[in-house]
């Protein structure tokens, strides 16, 4: 029999391995297999979603019932070849509840539009900004009273980063 290939009997026993099921060889690139192995050894980070909502009104009666579960991979970023995070630095956006240090998914193939929130790059500095366009006029909105418009003129250089999908902040 010439080396290598399926061998009868060779190998460990079906299930028997540390993850409970049959596992398959994969090429990892080196400087990921750190990575690989976190995600794989913290169950792919797949935590219990309770299906009942919580009431931020009346208190309702809870149940146990964990039908499911959630990655928050899965939740948070839909194209992760495109999605960044960024840490917030100042209070421009705390009206739409964007707070200094939290941080913000940012998907760079989501088009900047007219009320998106953006990251923007104004003659080299980054902001992020409500987006607003009303005819030719283009505004980056601060959602906080105390700041005001940036009006974007044709001598500025502006350029998009991104949209910012979703921001996680501690209570």
């Amino acid at each position: 029999m010439p080396p290598g290939g399926k061998r009868v009997g060779a190998g460990r026993p079906k299930d028997s391995g540390k993850f409970g099921s049959e596992t398959k060889a994969i090429r990892v690139p080196i400087n990921e297999v750190e990575s690989v192995l976190h995600y794989v050894q913290n169950k792919f980070y797949r935590l219990p979603l309770f299906q009942h909502t919580v009431s931020a009104g009346y208190p309702s009666p809870a149940e146990d019932d964990t039908e499911v579960t959630l990655d928050l991979n899965e939740l948070l970023i839909k194209r992760p070849a495109a999605t960044f995070f960024l840490k917030v630095s100042g209070s421009s956006m705390i009206d739409a509840g964007i707070h200094d240090k939290d941080i913000l998914i940012v998907d760079r193939s989501i088009a900047p539009a007219n009320g998106k929130i953006v990251i923007a790059s104004v003659n080299g500095e980054l902001t992020v900004k409500r987006l607003r366009c009303i005819g030719k006029k283009v505004q980056l909105v601060a959602e906080n009273p105390s700041y005001p418009p940036i009006d974007i003129t044709e001598e500025m250089d502006l350029r998009f980063w991104g949209v910012v999908t979703s921001v996680i902040h501690a209570v």
